[in-house]
């Protein structure tokens, strides 16, 4: 019987995607790599973008939204269990990416979605003065799986319609 583990989304099985694992043998977290490129911006574009036109009487504002980084993993668990994706250590200090969502929090039932398969997605912000270049295959963050506790009165009856931000819908 399977416990927890990682897979491959559909639609990645060709893409050459490296299931993640732990670095050393007392690792609490797995690393999960870029399943393509991708190009950060660096913030500080669009702050100064908008503060241009906020000085010239403009009201139109350039959104400011994190990038999405997909690794095309899934991760399968026990339903008293959740997944917690966090940023590596090195992100902030030598790349200046912070995730959007500070941490990101996975239920059993994201896993094969009908909306992504379960796709593992990180969402960062780059904060440093030029845009950041992921490559495919590079470690962008770790994962790792905790049991969790449910409270005395919890009666949740929902069923997961969709992946990222499709509950309470």
């Amino acid at each position: 019987m399977r416990t927890r583990g990682f897979e491959v989304c559909k639609g990645y099985e060709n893409k050459n995607i490296t299931v993640p694992i732990r670095s050393t043998k007392h690792s609490v977290a797995y690393d999960l790599q870029a399943s393509e490129d991708v190009i950060i911006p660096s913030i500080w574009k669009a702050v100064f973008e908008n503060t241009k036109k906020i000085l010239s009487g403009n009201t139109e504002y350039v959104d400011i939204m994190p990038t999405k980084i997909y690794t095309g993993i899934k991760a399968y668990f026990k339903e008293d269990e959740v997944m917690i994706i966090a940023n590596r250590s090195s992100g902030p200090s030598k790349f200046g990416l912070v995730m959007s969502n500070s941490l990101g929090i996975f239920e059993c039932d994201y896993y094969n979605n009908p909306s992504n398969d379960g796709n593992i997605i990180f969402q960062y912000y780059n904060f440093f003065p030029t845009d950041l270049m992921i490559k495919k295959g590079d470690r962008i963050g770790q994962a790792y799986f905790q049991n969790f506790l449910i409270a005395d009165d919890d009666n949740a009856e929902g069923i997961r319609q969709g992946g990222i931000g499709s509950t309470g819908k």
